[in-house]
């Protein structure tokens, strides 16, 4: 995948959270009939710029590699049941986190930066199984609530 400009961050955001804003919207059931469907493979370029992921970073977020995802891509096939479950588990803690900081950059960042409450690991990498999404919506409660984490 090509290397992302700092004018594709900028673009790639505000489509994140129009599409995590819309997955947010949805109840348990109609999110998870669209992950077993798959998500659309433009969604990746869309998480990948946005969060400004490594190769290595969207192929461990996603089990997939980047081979795979250009050719799904290339294909307009939808994802896997794997990757699109991690692509709404990065949705659903990036909502809760602008609804946490307030602001969307701010949670941006947030996911992106180590924490020491999550054993110095990145809120996203957390991402790829639901343990470690758990751990991040306890440390997002904590910070709501002015709480230890």
């Amino acid at each position: 995948m090509p290397a992302i400009s700092h004018a594709s961050i900028n673009n790639a955001a505000p489509a994140f959270w129009l599409i995590a804003d819309q997955l947010n919207t949805r109840n348990e059931t109609e999110r998870l009939a669209y992950i077993r469907t798959g998500f659309p493979p433009g969604w990746v370029k869309t998480v990948r710029c946005a969060f400004q992921l490594s190769n290595s970073q969207l192929e461990a977020l996603l089990s997939t590699s980047v081979s795979t995802l250009e050719r799904r891509q290339r294909q307009q096939r939808p994802l896997d049941l794997v990757g699109s479950e991690r692509l709404d588990r990065v949705a659903t803690l990036a909502v809760r986190a602008a609804e946490v900081f307030e602001d969307q950059d701010t949670a941006r960042r947030w996911m992106m930066t180590p924490n020491r409450a999550l054993n110095d690991q990145t809120p996203i990498t957390l991402c790829e199984t639901e343990i470690g999404a758990i751990q991040v919506r306890r440390t997002l409660a904590a910070l709501q609530h002015g709480g230890v984490v």
